[in-house]
């Protein structure tokens, strides 16, 4: 854990839709998740950090398929120079997306990631923008996931807290994770942000 970390500029908000965070099929402490993103939100919107909401294309049948409820995202969008959506169908919050040409534009050296679920899309986009050389700060009570159910002659069930635990770990030593969200703190992005594209990115279909 880290207790103290320096302002990071962006904040990337993974997959905080309707099918993960609310009803029967919600993450286990679906409400804080969404509380601590609302929360990092609103706080990088203040410091003038950019703001990227990360949506899942879900595939038909999914939860998540596109255009269902369950494909919205939870949280209101203040789109804008500072704040858009990019969608996805990846794991990889930039894979096949403009997330990284997005980042570059905005001077972003360090970012901040939120969001569901801990070891898969959340854990991906982080190792991701690890790999680009970001710095990668990691709010252990703003992400979660589902608990991991027993497998005969394997392992019992896995609690989710144990899952996002061990995603966080599996990301090595150069992730910074910090207790609560409201250890992370934000300075606005770079000059060059302000070419940055003001409505909304999204995944070329093609």
């Amino acid at each position: 854990m880290t207790e103290n970390t320096a302002p990071v500029s962006a904040l990337l908000v993974v997959d905080v839709q309707m099918a993960f965070v609310t009803g029967a099929g919600a993450v286990p402490d679906a409400e804080r998740v969404v509380e601590r993103a609302a929360m990092l939100i609103a706080r990088a919107r203040a410091s003038g950090a950019l703001v990227v909401h990360l949506q899942n294309d879900g595939p038909v049948g999914a939860d998540d398929e596109t255009g269902t409820p369950g494909w919205e995202l939870r949280l209101p969008v203040e789109a804008g120079p500072r704040e858009v959506v990019i969608r996805k169908t990846e794991d990889d919050g930039f894979d096949g997306t403009p997330l990284a040409d997005l980042l570059t534009r905005a001077g972003v050296a360090g970012v901040s990631v939120c969001g569901v679920m801990s070891e898969m899309c959340v854990g991906a986009t982080a190792r991701a923008a690890l790999e680009r050389g970001y710095r990668v700060v990691l709010p252990h009570d703003a992400h979660a996931t589902y608990d991991i159910p027993a497998a005969p002659g394997i392992s019992a069930a896995v609690p989710a807290p144990m899952v996002s635990r061990v995603a966080e770990w599996a990301l090595g030593d150069e992730v910074e994770i910090v207790a609560h969200a409201e250890d992370v703190s934000f300075t606005a992005a770079g000059a060059a942000e302000a070419a940055a594209r003001p409505a909304e990115e999204t995944r070329d279909p093609a």
